[in-house]
């Protein structure tokens, strides 16, 4: 009993350091918001990146809970308690100054490729329920393999220093429900948001390492691994937000592609296109867009897009890389954060939509791809 009341004691203790974490995070938030509104300055006067006060340091291990059953007596999404968990968040702000462009319709090629040229407001299908789902990913297989069909999808929460359970969902009115249909334990923990699936696989990042890690659906086992050579991990070039996002992971019309920095390209983004099965780099492509300077990046078509904001309301997709040319351009596609905090940003190329996780919230856009012509 003695040891229960302690327990107790511990639980309450945690909750209350989560809480006020929460609450100079939102303060934070607000005071970013506040002088964001304010009038420009000279460039003298510029606002420099924030980053978080050292009592974001604090965070370590969730405490987990049991998973909760729903009212129809069916398995519902886990109902983690409130812990201390641990991830690294940095907080930068993207001062984007793009270039105007007009769009010019019906370009595509024949396999329906071609630049971006729009994306469409966010629309939202899930909320997670606790700490452990303000950073995931959620994903779609847009070459599905059996056992499971094309209208599955995934999902991972990534708050947390032992990461291991994928969600599967049978369709998107079931995921909106929070009914999984499939719950695996991962042999390996993954590392922050930049997992992905492509034929009948995750791809994912092993926690602390750059290790890459095809994990087979069918067999429930790491089917490949392979190290990703020379790529940074751990949070020596993540995403502007942070969260580990050193590796990510993505796929696109062209196939598997991975999107990280090194010491030699000194933090600026290199993509490389990945054998799906073996993982092995086919072909890197060097870009001049730093990768700690966008708040995420995603593959269409051979082109790399990065995004400016993470938490800015009204950002835009502020650069693209084309593989084919080796070039690297300006653009400035409107892309909205409803939420404000956007963690994850993922392209699906059979449903011609991008994936993203929001600050709790599971949310798609739809694209349009077409040409971009300078004014």
């Amino acid at each position: 009993m003695r040891e229960k009341s302690q327990m107790q004691r511990d639980k309450e203790r945690l909750d209350r350091q989560v809480q006020d974490l929460q609450r100079r995070v939102e303060e934070q938030r607000q005071e970013t918001e506040r002088l964001l509104a304010r009038p420009c300055q000279p460039p003298s006067a510029a606002l420099q990146d924030q980053r978080p006060a050292s009592g974001a340091n604090i965070l370590s291990h969730l405490v987990s809970g049991n998973r909760g059953q729903s009212e129809t007596g069916g398995v519902r999404d886990p109902a983690w308690q409130l812990g201390s968990p641990g991830y690294q968040e940095l907080k930068a702000e993207v001062t984007e100054v793009p270039a105007p462009k007009q769009i010019q319709e019906g370009s595509q090629d024949s396999t329906g490729c071609g630049e971006l040229v729009s994306v469409g407001e966010p629309v939202s299908h899930r909320k997670a329920e606790s700490i452990a789902g303000k950073y995931g990913v959620w994903m779609q297989d847009p070459e599905a393999v059996a056992p499971y069909g094309p209208k599955m999808l995934w999902r991972i929460n990534t708050v947390g220093t032992e990461v291991r359970e994928l969600y599967g969902y049978e369709d998107m009115d079931q995921l909106s429900l929070g009914f999984p249909t499939k719950v695996l334990l991962l042999p390996e923990p993954v590392e922050s948001t930049g997992a992905t699936m492509y034929r009948g696989s995750l791809y994912y990042q092993r926690r602390r390492s750059r290790t890459l890690l095809r994990y087979d659906l069918n067999t429930e086992s790491i089917a490949a691994r392979r190290d990703l050579p020379h790529a940074g991990f751990h949070g020596q070039f993540p995403y502007s937000w942070g969260g580990y996002t050193d590796i990510d992971l993505a796929v696109d019309e062209q196939g598997l592609w991975a999107i990280y920095s090194t010491n030699k390209a000194k933090g600026a983004i290199v993509a490389s296109q990945l054998d799906p099965n073996s993982l092995e780099v086919k072909r890197s492509w060097e870009t001049n867009i730093r990768k700690n300077t966008v708040a995420n990046a995603f593959m269409i078509c051979g082109r790399l897009y990065t995004v400016g904001s993470y938490t800015s309301p009204n950002t835009t997709v502020n650069y693209m890389f084309d593989t084919t040319s080796g070039e690297s351009k300006s653009i400035a596609v409107p892309l909205r954060n409803r939420y404000r905090y956007n963690s994850m940003v993922d392209y699906n190329p059979v449903q011609k939509k991008l994936f993203a996780w929001d600050n709790f919230h599971m949310v798609s856009y739809d694209v349009r791809l077409g040409k971009l012509e300078a004014n």
